[in-house]
């Protein structure tokens, strides 16, 4: 009689945790507030051109879908209605256990207001991965979540964990292989703590400038100028709320990520998860597309690569020499294809 009420007991408690289980959600940016694409993007949005054939929003929602993520809120401000439309016909919409729902805005020039106005219609209810509709990725998300929510419960100001992974810079440009400018990170080495991001660093001086608080308060520093920013952020519900506190708040980095790790108030604290196999990478500019679109094709990305199914792609096949052939084409006997 004990061990069956002990039994029911757990039952009980499983069934409570069902209730109280809140599924993985994430906000999926559609537009870049940027003109780095422009005249391209004066017609058509970014995340709506092809890369290698498909449209940049696939690849990202194809990713958060195979991560585990169960909602998904695009947010639209420039050609809102294109990405409506494409999204409304395409096969995203309808799928079991992987909801796609649009919100759209007329009147938002920043990420922050985009922020603040998913923030005012209360449809973030745990936490949430913040990502933009330009970055493909393959990893894992297990491990970097994981991390997350058990720092959570001991530490309630781990708002958010960053994804980085190494990039070593041209000693000559100062700019990654994806053409952005050489990033300055402080580390603690220990907890994963970020300390100090700088992404304009002044390359002429040959020098970056620390506060020596942050020497004094923490017994061990780690100086980085070989990390990516992935662009990819695991966060808890907190952070659309200090959006909303603070309308200073515009940029994602510039703005929020810094002005957190300055505030000595309020406390709160941003870590970082490094990928070493995995591939991550946003497409900022003209550059980063070229390489970006050579990785899918020399299929780093995998599986989000040409001859493997997904959203969004047809079907080809895979031939000697990393040739992909449409699988509806044919050739003729007297064609002869590469150099």
């Amino acid at each position: 009689m004990v061990q069956k009420k002990g039994g029911a007991n757990r039952v009980s408690e499983d069934a409570e945790e069902d209730l109280a289980r809140v599924p993985l959600q994430a906000i999926l940016l559609a537009d870049s507030f940027a003109q780095k694409f422009r005249p391209i993007t004066l017609e058509r949005p970014k995340v709506l051109l092809p890369l290698v054939n498909v449209p940049m929003i696939d690849y990202t929602l194809a990713w958060l879908e195979s991560a585990g993520v169960e909602e998904v809120f695009v947010f639209c401000c420039a050609h809102s209605k294109q990405v409506i439309d494409y999204l409304d016909k395409s096969k995203w919409i309808g799928q079991p256990n992987f909801s796609v729902t649009t919100i759209e805005s007329h009147n938002s020039v920043s990420a922050g207001d985009a922020l603040r106005l998913i923030y005012e219609q209360n449809v973030i209810h745990g936490d949430f991965i913040l990502i933009s509709g330009d970055t493909v990725s393959n990893m894992l998300l297990t491990q970097a979540l994981q991390e997350h929510k058990e720092r959570r419960k001991k530490d309630s100001n781990a708002v958010m964990t960053m994804v980085i992974k190494k990039s070593k810079p041209s000693p000559s440009t100062h700019q990654s292989r994806l053409g952005t400018d050489e990033l300055f990170m402080a580390i603690d080495p220990d907890t994963k703590q970020l300390l100090y991001y700088e992404d304009k660093a002044d390359h002429l001086k040959g020098t970056i400038t620390l506060d020596k608080m942050l020497l004094t308060d923490n017994s061990s520093i780690s100086l980085h100028s070989d990390k990516q920013d992935c662009y990819i952020d695991i966060c808890c519900p907190e952070v659309l709320s200090l959006f909303t506190d603070n309308f200073d708040y515009q940029h994602l980095r510039r703005h929020f990520v810094k002005g957190l790790l300055v505030d000595d108030i309020m406390g709160y604290k941003i870590f970082t998860h490094e990928i070493r196999s995995s591939y991550a990478a946003r497409i900022d500019n003209f550059r980063s597309y070229d390489t970006i679109s050579k990785d899918i094709i020399q299929r780093w990305t995998y599986p989000l690569v040409p001859d493997v199914q997904f959203f969004g792609n047809c079907a080809t096949k895979l031939e000697k020499q990393g040739m992909y052939r449409a699988s509806e084409m044919g050739q003729s006997r007297s064609a002869q294809i590469g150099p």
